[in-house]
């Protein structure tokens, strides 16, 4: 019996892809936001494509605000834009 794939959906361009393939965004219980590369950090998560484009797309629809159901400041943003550039897994 073939293992189910987890599917989960960019908040930039729409499109459900194998959760995998997505950088997990994550607001902790303390209210912090960043990205999490492995997938396992605790708190609500929302997932992006691995593209700066697919981060702006969810950055201007305020994607990431509706998700996390609180404002998140231009720091944040810069902050994940940073990581994503970085590209690190950690």
């Amino acid at each position: 019996m073939q293992k189910k794939i987890p599917m989960r959906q960019c908040l930039g361009c729409r499109e459900m892809k194998e959760k995998r393939e997505l950088i997990r965004v994550v607001r902790s219980p303390e209210g912090e936001i960043t990205l999490d590369f492995k997938g396992k950090a605790p708190g609500r998560g929302a997932y992006v494509c691995r593209s700066a484009e697919c981060l702006k797309k969810a950055v201007r629809s305020k994607a990431l605000e509706r998700a996390f159901s609180t404002r998140i400041p231009d720091e944040v943003y810069d902050r994940l834009r940073q990581e994503m550039e970085a590209g690190h897994e950690g």
